[in-house]
């Protein structure tokens, strides 16, 4: 398959791009698509390569329009007219591709931008009767993700930056409900089109499956946690899809030169003990470095459970049932991964028996609460 992509450039344009790269490359063999060739059509493409890429297109994803321009009949001639002259190319070369047009919720309303959406739509629906081209009008909601500019046309977009770098928001009205939908979503529903299972809205339409209406409050004080996650090591639930998908986006507006953030390390002469990351839902992993020689521990838990991973060094990790006398041994080593489970009950320790440091990534079932910290000294 030869697939067009017009606006190639743009925010939908390069994820669905790369995308597309990854299939024909075979980079991502798990989508039941083969492709030969992607023509790559933007702002400083000619005519003359349109003319060429209509030829023998089989597929056209055309996302190419005007949104902010600074005049009002740029909106009818980058949407509506730019896409007459696409059909016009497509019709010249007698091409019957499908075409897949990116259109936009506003085009029911009585603005510059939706009704030159709008004539882009009808234009389509028209040629598409006389010239025998699938037509799939696909009207987006606002949309976000990796790669959008802020500070343009995207809310998210624009206080992911913002917040990101420590600029102030502006929220008009904090009830105002929008609707958003994930790039990665769309990508998919655009190659689910190519492959004739696009998801219909009513007989005209199409659309994304999944849309997330979501409150310009709650978008904010999310995000803002999301921001204070790398003060207090939490993660926000990556168990709700929306939220999962606003934190992968809110990464990539990090600041180039903040990409990392400092851990306390609790150092003494044993080694040290540092705090990874915190959790509700998932306790706690930490980082225990051990001297040559140290044994650390030597307390037991009635709830609190926890799984051991030495990842570098040797040592030993010991257990002993409370009132009992009988001492359990498991030799651990960085050259063989293990997880050894520390159960509720037995007081236990970890000793160093190397000549290097030992290195042991630690969870807990629960963060460490100073107020009850569920820990009792004893030997093993």
């Amino acid at each position: 398959m030869k697939i067009l992509v017009t606006g190639a450039k743009g925010f939908v344009g390069k994820n669905l791009i790369s995308t597309l790269y990854n299939i024909k490359d075979g980079k991502d063999k798990t989508r039941n698509l083969s492709i030969d060739e992607i023509y790559e059509y933007d702002i400083d493409s000619t005519r003359e390569d349109l003319k060429k890429y209509t030829t023998d297109c089989d597929f056209v994803i055309h996302l190419a329009g005007v949104n902010r321009p600074t005049r009002a009949e740029e909106f009818y001639e980058g949407n509506a007219g730019f896409t007459e002259t696409l059909c016009t190319y497509l019709k010249n070369n007698n091409n019957k591709a499908s075409i897949l047009v990116s259109s936009s919720i506003q085009a029911d309303r009585d603005n510059d931008y939706g009704k030159s959406k709008k004539e882009g739509e009808d234009l389509l629906l028209k040629f598409g009767k006389e010239n025998g081209n699938p037509i799939y009008i696909y009207r987006f909601a606002n949309l976000f993700g990796k790669w959008c500019r802020p500070n343009y046309n995207s809310v998210v977009a624009t206080w992911c930056y913002n917040i990101a770098h420590d600029l102030p928001i502006h929220v008009n009205d904090r009830n105002a409900v929008i609707p958003l939908c994930y790039i990665d979503d769309v990508v998919d529903e655009i190659l689910n089109c190519i492959n004739k299972r696009p998801f219909i809205i009513d007989g005209t339409y199409y659309g994304v499956e999944k849309i997330y209406n979501i409150s310009l409050q709650k978008l904010e004080e999310t995000l803002y946690q999301i921001k204070e996650n790398r003060n207090n090591l939490s993660i926000v639930d990556q168990s709700d899809e929306f939220t999962r998908k606003l934190y992968a986006t809110y990464l990539s507006y990090l600041p180039e030169d903040q990409f990392n953030y400092p851990l306390k390390m609790n150092i003494d002469n044993r080694g040290s003990f540092t705090e990874f990351i915190r959790t509700k839902e998932h306790g706690q992993i930490s980082i225990n470095i051990s001297k040559p020689g140290i044994t650390k521990g030597n307390h037991w838990h009635h709830t609190k459970n926890e799984k051991f991973l030495v990842v570098s060094g040797k040592g030993v990790i010991r257990f002993r049932k409370i009132n009992d006398d009988k001492v359990i041994k498991y030799f651990v080593s960085g050259e063989k991964l293990e997880v050894i489970d520390i159960p509720t009950g037995y007081t236990h320790n970890i000793e160093n028996l190397g000549d290097t440091d030992m290195v042991t990534v630690m969870w807990a079932n629960e963060p460490f609460d100073p107020n009850k910290p569920d820990t009792y000294f004893e030997e093993v």
